[in-house]
């Protein structure tokens, strides 16, 4: 592989791994005040297995009294996605948790789009250079002399 091809995933690689750590960096304003169409999206009905916001069981009644408790006591979404784990267990969520395993449903996605990306930096050099070579290939080719192109358009304004 080119020295030029390494740098540009280095710096593909580099720039992946560094957007997330400085948008931390950055400093994050104040969470907004949580609000149960919010949550309602986030969470599960831990009977029915379906997001809390189209669930219409006693169930999920429940679970929204219990969200609205928590908004009323000024908790934050995290605070009370945390009870909510807590009260009902971690099925209650809707997204897995960026922790151990259930990491890997945003590491996966993550690494196969910088895969890709690597790939085509990889391969995009060969495609320019056949593309550039059938040009060179193409703008070799015989051309007709007079003679020929205009017994040619004869011919097809004859057949026309």
């Amino acid at each position: 592989m080119s020295d030029t091809r390494l740098r540009l995933i280095a710096v593909v690689a580099g720039l992946a791994l560094a957007l997330p750590a400085s948008a931390g960096a950055m400093g994050v304003a104040p969470a907004p005040q949580a609000s149960l169409p919010t949550i309602e999206r986030q969470v599960m009905c831990v009977t029915c297995k379906i997001p809390l916001n189209v669930a219409e069981s006693p169930q999920a009644s429940r679970e929204r009294v219990f969200i609205r408790g928590l908004i009323a006591q000024g908790r934050s979404e995290a605070q009370i996605k945390s009870a909510l784990v807590a009260e009902y267990g971690s099925a209650v969520l809707a997204l897995p948790r960026a922790k151990g395993f259930d990491a890997t449903a945003y590491i996966v996605p993550a690494a196969v789009v910088l895969a890709l990306i690597g790939l085509l930096a990889m391969l995009l050099p060969g495609w320019r250079r056949r593309a550039r070579q059938q040009q060179e290939r193409d703008d070799q080719a015989p051309r007709l002399n007079a003679s020929d192109a205009a017994r040619l358009q004869a011919d097809i304004e004859r057949f026309d």
